[in-house]
């Protein structure tokens, strides 16, 4: 009785007053936990539904990496499995495919066109690879902007009405 007691004291204690009320009282420990599991389990289909949502409505819009992305997406095809629900491997990579944004366009063509199919692990090598490589093309072009733009400081600007002979009809 003591331990019961005691039991059911530290279980309130550590549940929020918001969902102590939704929870159905009891004077025995083991009944009040199977209440509390009873009032969780048909919000499971809710947890689902809002799963899924996210994950249909997930894209990867450049900011961040490419491996936090599908990772998350990982994560979420693992959860729905805990929850029946199966989600292959191969529909997991077509999947998280058509969600990387339009940079990834000639990427995603070059997949479609191979014919081995891709685990979660190489899908993440090389969606890595093609972000550094559209990186390193990103800074290439700005550094070629910079010397351009470094280029035109040095040179004097030329205004309107102003000509070649300008400097002539200043000196004299």
């Amino acid at each position: 009785m003591k331990s019961n007691r005691l039991s059911l004291m530290h279980i309130k204690n550590h549940i929020s007053s918001e969902i102590i009320g939704g929870i159905v009282d009891s004077d025995n420990a083991k009944t009040y936990l199977a209440n509390i599991e009873e009032n969780f389990k048909s919000s499971s289909k809710t947890y689902d539904r809002t799963i899924i949502s996210k994950m249909i409505t997930s894209t990867y819009n450049g900011k961040g990496s490419v491996r936090k992305h599908i990772l998350e997406m990982t994560h979420m095809a693992h959860q729905l499995k805990s929850m029946d629900m199966d989600v292959t491997e191969g529909f997991l990579v077509h999947f998280i495919m058509s969600s990387l944004g339009p940079d990834f366009g000639p990427f995603k063509i070059n997949y479609n066109t191979q014919k081995e199919k891709w685990t979660i692990q190489e899908l993440i090598a090389h969606s890595v690879e093609e972000e550094e490589r559209q990186r390193a093309e990103k800074q290439k072009l700005k550094d070629q902007l910079n010397l351009a733009n470094a280029n035109n400081k040095g040179k004097r600007k030329m205004y309107q009405g102003e000509g070649s002979n300008s400097k002539k009809n200043k000196s004299s």
